[in-house]
């Protein structure tokens, strides 16, 4: 049996000790477990100088709640009549306007439907070897998708149907705070019709437009106008005020199929609730250089069926948490708490009652 000589053995076991020391010492750390930052948030009030006594108190509480302390603002509407719930952060809601982000394309989807450019089955090619079709476009936001039908549809036809929606218009009836947004009069210089098919460029959009689409959406083309009853006489005598009919409805399932997919397991799955009223609705993500800062947008309704409610939830900061998905949780915390509080059985019986009232005055 061969021995290895002690001496020469126990230098070189020193000698990769020291060198196994030596590099320890310089190498990185051990790996900890990892840290999850939570992204800074700017914390604000966003009820600052509101006036809270127009509002419906249960939804105005659930959605000062779930809003917190972010810069942000929260409009919700009934659909079956236009009458406002509850405005928080109505300083920011009543501002000019900001880019649409993604929340435009449903409404490009629509031209795109009408024009018969796309049917819901229609696959446009959104990548190397990627195609898609307006359902799965909707639930992940896909903004080549959307780009390649607002080039086809073109800058004319596309303002058509904004302005046939009332993009750039007011859509309230005697709110007088209430800011008309703007509609380009010539393709943006930065990507034209297709960029203002995915992001909304050169487009500037208030809640109470959003909340008036999605509502006309919801309760199959019936836009109405919305009204913000200020005074006891106003709540008791409310009546609703039909802005323009649409004849969408045929069109209307495959808008809402995206819509639903995009909370089902798209964008906006923050605000799903699978015990509670299903919600539809999409996300909006984008930098507005006019206003600064990251745009957050969530626009949806609940539910399919039965419509009872849109909510807008609108971010505005220079957070890296402001974005579309965030929106949408915020928006599936007011939908639990509605639900939790019983909030839509009781909606359907005030429903009742109203329109019992207003069946009786048409007389």
């Amino acid at each position: 049996m061969r021995r290895t000589p002690a001496l020469p053995y126990a230098v070189s076991v020193l000698f990769l000790v020291s060198i196994a020391g030596w590099s320890a010492a310089f190498a990185a750390p051990p790996a900890a477990h990892p840290v999850h930052r939570r992204a800074r948030v700017e914390s604000v009030d966003p009820t600052k100088d509101d006036i809270t006594t127009n509002d419906d108190p249960i939804v105005r509480e659930l959605a000062v709640e779930a809003l917190g302390h972010e810069k942000g603002s929260v409009v919700a509407v009934d659909p079956t009549n236009g009458r406002i719930l509850a405005i928080v952060n109505q300083k920011l809601a009543f501002s000019a306007g900001f880019e649409p982000c993604s929340t435009i394309k449903p409404f490009v989807a629509l031209a795109g439907l009408q024009e018969g450019v796309i049917t819901r089955d229609t696959m446009l090619r959104v990548g190397n070897r990627r195609y898609m079709d307006l359902t799965e476009a909707m639930a992940h936001s896909n903004n080549k998708f959307f780009e390649a039908v607002g080039s086809e549809l073109g800058f004319d036809r596309l303002i058509k149907y904004h302005q046939l929606v009332g993009l750039g218009q007011r859509v309230g009836y005697n709110i007088p705070e209430e800011q008309p947004g703007l509609l380009p009069s010539r393709p943006p210089a930065f990507g034209g019709a297709a960029r203002m098919s995915s992001f909304g460029e050169g487009i500037r959009i208030t809640p109470f437009q959003l909340a008036s689409l999605v509502g006309t959406l919801a309760n199959g083309g019936e836009q109405f106008y919305l009204q913000y009853p200020r005074t006891d006489e106003e709540r008791q005598n409310f009546q609703p005020r039909v802005r323009q009919e649409l004849d969408i409805a045929p069109i209307l399932p495959d808008l809402r199929e995206g819509m639903l997919a995009a909370v089902m397991y798209g964008t906006a799955r923050r605000s799903y609730d699978p015990d509670g009223e299903q919600d539809l609705g999409k996300t909006g993500t984008c930098n507005d250089e006019s206003a600064g800062g990251r745009l957050g947008w969530f626009v949806s309704y609940a539910d399919q069926a039965h419509p009872k409610i849109v909510i807008v939830v609108l971010l505005h900061g220079g957070s890296r948490i402001i974005s579309g998905p965030h929106a949408s949780q915020i928006a599936g915390r007011i939908y639990r708490g509605l639900y939790a509080r019983n909030y839509f059985a009781d909606a359907d019986v005030r429903r009742n009652k109203e329109f019992a009232a207003f069946a009786s005055g048409a007389r």
